[in-house]
């Protein structure tokens, strides 16, 4: 396996199944077939396309025919696909457009579970929640490597939450920050880290009243410009 293309630990979970239900095989030399079968990096969507029949000819000898029990090739390929692996990773819940009213999209960084601690070039996946101020809903969980093939790396992670207004991140540099709000989304720096519920609480109470900054992105007047207009409004009544 290239030393330039690790496996994440969803990947390496999936292959370790499969492997185990074809006693046949061994790990080492399973992910090399697969990988030149597929091509590096592995990725979720790569292994989620192998077919039964994909399967039985990478696996064939020299005859063309392979003796492996067909069942145990059907469960390989299951956990290929991702079916019944669980990989600790908090999953996504149902989400259509409107269920959370004046929402705003959030992408967090993240290496582990439901944690904000991934710094935005290196991090394994982006969870990407839809906020309101009442509500949160985990509705994407994005990973990154194949981003990481690109020639850019940071144009292909940008392109990968375009479809959010906010990034939390531990860290960001310059370069990739500008790269990510010319994508239209907003790096928000968050160098504690820690559960995504903090950061998450935090941002709602902001909306709540929100600084110039996050009004523009929300689309509203700022708070200080509203309690300036309703002083002049009072004034207005009183003159």
């Amino acid at each position: 396996m290239s030393e330039t293309a690790p496996l994440t630990r969803e990947i390496a979970l999936r292959l370790a199944l499969a492997v185990r239900e074809i006693p046949e095989l061994d790990l080492r030399g399973f992910i090399g077939v697969v990988s030149e079968r597929l091509g590096l990096p592995l990725t979720a969507d790569k292994l989620g396309g192998v077919t039964v029949a994909d399967l039985n000819l990478w696996l064939a000898g020299e005859n063309g025919k392979t003796t492996i029990d067909k069942e145990a090739i059907k469960r390989a390929v299951r956990f290929l696909w991702g079916e019944g692996v669980d990989d600790g990773l908090p999953k996504p819940q149902p989400y259509a457009d409107g269920d959370l009213p004046n929402s705003l999209r959030v992408a967090m960084a993240s290496n582990n579970g439901e944690l904000t601690d991934g710094h935005f070039g290196s991090c394994q996946r982006f969870l990407i929640y839809q906020v309101s101020t009442t509500d949160s809903r985990l509705v994407a969980v994005r990973g990154t490597a194949e981003a990481d093939a690109e020639e850019d790396k940071n144009v292909a992670r940008s392109a990968l939450i375009a479809d959010c207004q906010l990034v939390y991140v531990q860290s960001i540099g310059g370069p990739a920050a500008a790269k990510v709000v010319r994508a239209g989304v907003h790096p928000v720096k968050w160098p504690a880290g820690g559960p995504v519920t903090n950061a998450l609480a935090k941002l709602q109470t902001a909306m709540l009243a929100p600084p110039p900054w996050l009004a523009r992105v929300m689309g509203v007047e700022p708070a200080s410009l509203a309690r300036f207009a309703e002083d002049t409004e009072v004034e207005e009544a009183e003159s």
